[in-house]
Formats: structure tokens, C-alpha cells, sequence
């Protein structure tokens, strides 16, 4: 793979020169990764499923969901942009590597390394809260990474940054914009459903903190919006068809549960991603705009963060306090 195809933004020379270490230093976002044609839905699903096959009724029915969106994942594009912006903002370059599709961390990160000199690398995923599951993937993906080059590399890893404050006011301010879409005389019925993508319930007995650290988000983001603990709920969505547990309520419930008791009006804010891709574009949008119509509800959707300022100020604030050690620093 060459360079062009693997480097997203870069200034035009080799990393930023830290004057006291002389190490080349570059900042590292990593997200999920998404199909960018309807024909990447089969090898992505290979990719997400570990290289097991998957049946052809899921490649159709995830080809459909899509197609719905527009036939593509506007994940990466969205991640480049906020990675341009942070460059601007700390003077450092910063790379987008995907953990499931390309640009693939693996190879970002031996080109930083081999190709560009980097031997200092600040990570920071583009999901705020950690789970072993999902940001413990990564920072497993970045190491494995570095140590294949051969090189001795210093990481900053960012294992999370829920209570960040430009984070929180970032997506406070998505959801007063929201709640402006309902009439002035709905506005304090209005109750609000934040979401994440459920993972498996077994978390919680490995002490995993996942649950904890949304339910934090929630709770200082219902404080800012000065939301009684009878307005919000924090619920989980898009879990698949599997047969073991997964953490709940599922926002499709709630959604009906409430709309039977005549609380019809609701917001959702989907804390557990900054960037739209399926899970908000079809997941919420879609379907669940589906169900709560079927219900006779109204639901509004908070706007995503994608590359808000306050988004871009929050990453640029986590790099650096990672530099100035307020991260833990390993060598790999």
C-alpha cells in the first residue's frame, strides 16, 4: 500500500520535533471503519466478523441498510475532517487509521513509523467511553502494530474521555438545538433517550466500565441541560441477533413503553458515538423513527458532533495533556 493511499493529513514535513526529546511526534485517530460502496459490505463483514463467512441474508439485509443511507459509510470523511482541524489546532500531524476498514491501523501506523519517522504517537479513538470490547480493541491494534515495525515507538494512549468539558458542551449544545424542533408548549414533557451500542451484558460481571462511564455522560450532560431524573433514561440500541445477553433497555422498547404511557415526546442523543454512520443513520433515524411514527410519537435526534469545534477542542485538549503526562506513557 503506498503512502497516499494510507496518509490523511500531514504538513509537509516528517512530524513535529519535540525540542527538549528531539522525538518526531504525531497525533493517531482511530475509528470503527465503514463500507464506502455497497459493494465493500461483503469483505467488510468478513473483516468485522473475524474472517468468518457471513451468510448471505446478512450481506443483503446490511446492503439494504446502505442503501438506505446513501450506500455509503460516511465515517472516514468525517474522521478527516476532524483530523485536519486538530492538525490545525496543535500543530502536529494527525493520521485516521480504521480498525476494520481502510485505512487499516496497521498500516497507517508502519507508515508513520517507517516511512515518516514517528517515534512518538499519541492515540486517541473516536468513541469517548472504554470498554475492553471496543476501545481495548484498538489500543490492542495500535500496539500490535508499532511492535511489527521493530521499532521502539512512545505511546500516549487516550483509553477515555467521557466527562471531557468542551466534549459535554459540545453535545449539550446539539441537544438544545433539538429540543428547539418541538413546539414551546411540548418542550418540558420532552424526555430523553440517551444511547450506545449495547455490547454484551457479561461486561458487567468482569468489571468492565462501560455502563459506568455512560451513565456519568448522561448524568452531566442531564445536569447541564438541568433535566429532572424523571426526563432522561440512558438505553442501548443496535445489538444483533445473537444468542446471549446484551446490555438493555433497548431504545425500540422504551420507545413503545413510552409512547403507551402518553410520554410522546422524545429526544434521543446518542452519546456513544461523535460521527454519523449506520448505527445513527439507519439505526435511529430510520428505524427507530419507524417504530416511534407506529406509536403515535414524535422523536427528534440530536445532531451528531461530526467535526463541531468543541469536538476538535476536546481532542486537541486530550493531546495535550497526553504530552505534558497526563496520560501514561509506554514504550512498544
Amino acid at each position: 500500500m503506498s503512502g497516499q493511499d494510507v496518509e490523511i493529513v500531514l504538513s509537509s514535513s516528517k512530524g513535529t520535533v519535540d525540542g527538549t526529546s528531539g522525538i518526531r511526534t504525531a497525533v493517531l485517530l482511530m475509528a470503527y471503519g465503514g463500507p464506502e460502496s455497497l459493494d465493500d459490505i461483503e469483505p467488510y463483514l468478513r473483516n468485522v466478523r473475524g474472517g468468518r463467512k457471513t451468510p448471505p441474508a446478512l450481506i443483503e439485509e446490511v446492503r439494504e441498510r446502505y442503501r438506505l443511507i446513501g450506500g455509503r459509510s460516511p465515517l472516514r470523511e468525517i474522521t478527516e475532517r476532524v483530523a485536519m482541524r486538530l492538525q490545525q489546532m496543535v500543530g502536529l500531524p494527525v493520521f485516521v487509521g480504521m480498525c476494520h476498514w481502510h485505512p487499516y491501523i496497521r498500516d497507517v501506523v508502519r507508515y508513520m513509523v517507517c516511512d515518516r519517522g514517528i517515534r512518538c504517537i499519541v492515540g486517541i479513538c473516536m468513541t469517548p467511553h472504554y470498554s475492553a470490547m471496543s476501545v481495548g480493541v484498538y489500543h490492542r491494534r495500535l500496539e500490535e502494530a508499532i511492535a511489527a515495525t521493530g521499532e521502539n515507538v512512545v505511546v500516549h494512549f487516550v483509553p477515555n474521555w467521557h466527562l471531557q468539558p468542551r466534549y459535554l458542551e459540545g453535545v449539550a449544545e446539539c441537544m438544545r438545538w433539538a429540543f428547539d424542533r418541538f413546539p414551546t408548549a411540548d418542550r418540558d414533557g420532552v424526555r430523553v433517550l440517551f444511547t450506545a451500542h449495547s455490547l454484551p451484558a457479561a461486561i458487567l460481571a468482569q468489571g468492565d466500565p462501560y455502563d459506568a462511564q455512560l451513565r456519568q455522560t448522561a448524568r452531566a450532560l442531564a445536569d447541564r441541560l438541568a433535566l429532572t431524573p424523571d426526563r432522561w433514561l440512558l438505553c442501548y440500541q443496535s445489538a444483533p441477533r445473537t444468542g446471549v445477553p446484551w446490555l438493555g433497555p433497548q431504545v425500540e422498547d422504551v420507545v413503545i413503553r413510552l409512547a403507551n404511557l402518553g410520554k410522546r415526546h422524545l429526544l434521543i442523543a446518542p452519546i456513544g458515538f461523535v460521527a454519523e454512520h449506520v448505527e445513527v443513520l439507519y439505526d435511529i433515524d430510520i428505524k427507530v423513527r419507524q417504530i416511534a411514527e407506529a406509536h403515535g410519537a414524535h422523536i427528534e435526534r440530536a445532531p451528531m458532533l461530526n467535526d463541531h469545534p468543541s469536538l476538535v477542542a476536546a481532542l486537541a485538549d486530550l493531546v495535550w495533556s497526553a504530552l505534558d503526562g497526563g496520560c501514561e506513557e509506554e514504550s512498544s
